[in-house]
């Protein structure tokens, strides 16, 4: 029997609601981040990345299919799921070998470029208008971000540069996954990109694997959990949202980065960081203001 048609995925937007989920999963994302930075320690990147997006497909799978069966795969835009696949694959990987070069909320700081790529993507490739008080918001943000990296002969070492590199990717793939919110529901935009992302991090598997122990096979499941929810209300707040006025908000991630930074690794926090992280924290603050009041929310 042939499943039915999935549901065309409806937008109904939200901004206040989006940018809730973008603040909570920034949040998610960041406490996975560090347990990720801690696992790599032990065990190879490769094999840590599998466990990320592995443990999500299985237990988004056992939640979402029987509700939509096979159906939730069907799609006309496959192309789209494969270069999203594989450019987040690439761009996981450039941040996991940042995160083993240098300090969480550094590595952190310099993806808050990614906000930048993505509103310029969307201004190119998808015609959104973004207004003179989100660009001001935006580059206010990242002003301060130069205030926490001190940009200088010191900032582009080895470890910044694979952290630049995913923060153009993954800025490019923020807008890129705003674009499929128009046809794809986001249990199909999670699915493809777990299921993709397990099946290109397994080709690693055979070249570097350490058996964990059951106390590290349990923080390797939480770290997929985590990861798997993180990523579900990050798609979604896209689909509530337009790019430019949710993706400002990733930038709360620095403060969450300087807790579990000094915290697990006693990474103390610079007079930079703490200037800079003031600034992206009152722009991220004024966008937030200025969502809600615009729409009476």
């Amino acid at each position: 029997m042939v499943p039915p048609e999935p549901a065309r995925a409806v937008r109904h937007e939200n901004v206040p609601r989006a940018i809730a989920l973008m603040l909570g999963s920034t949040f998610v994302f960041t406490c996975t981040s560090a347990l990720s930075k801690w696992l790599i320690e032990t065990y190879p990147i490769g094999e840590v990345l599998f466990s990320r997006v592995l443990v999500p497909l299985i237990g988004l799978a056992i939640i979402i299919l029987p509700r939509t069966g096979l159906a939730v795969f069907r799609t006309k835009r496959l192309k789209g799921h494969l270069l999203r696949g594989v450019s987040q694959s690439t761009s996981q990987t450039f941040l996991m070998i940042a995160f083993s070069l240098m300090p969480l909320a550094s590595a952190v700081a310099i993806n808050f470029s990614a906000p930048i790529f993505a509103t310029l993507a969307s201004i190119i490739l998808f015609r959104e208008t973004v207004g003179i008080a989100r660009w001001s918001a935006i580059l206010v943000g990242f002003i301060g971000v130069m205030i926490v990296t001190s940009p200088g002969t010191e900032t582009f070492t080895i470890g910044a540069l694979f952290a630049l590199a995913n923060a153009v990717l993954y800025g490019t793939v923020t807008a890129g996954v705003r674009d499929l919110t128009s046809t794809e529901s986001t249990e199909t935009l999670t699915l493809y990109q777990m299921l993709i992302m397990s099946a290109a991090f397994s080709l690693a598997l055979p070249f570097a694997f350490v058996l964990p122990t059951w106390a590290d096979t349990g923080w390797l499941i939480l770290n997929g959990v985590g990861n798997g929810l993180a990523q579900y209300g990050w798609t979604r707040a896209l689909h509530l949202a337009p790019t430019s006025a949710v993706t400002p908000f990733q930038y709360f991630s620095l403060i969450w980065a300087m807790l579990l930074g000094f915290a697990i690794w006693g990474d103390v926090p610079t007079v930079s960081l703490l200037i800079g992280a003031a600034i992206v924290a009152g722009s991220g603050l004024f966008l937030l203001w200025r969502e809600s009041r615009k729409r009476g929310n």
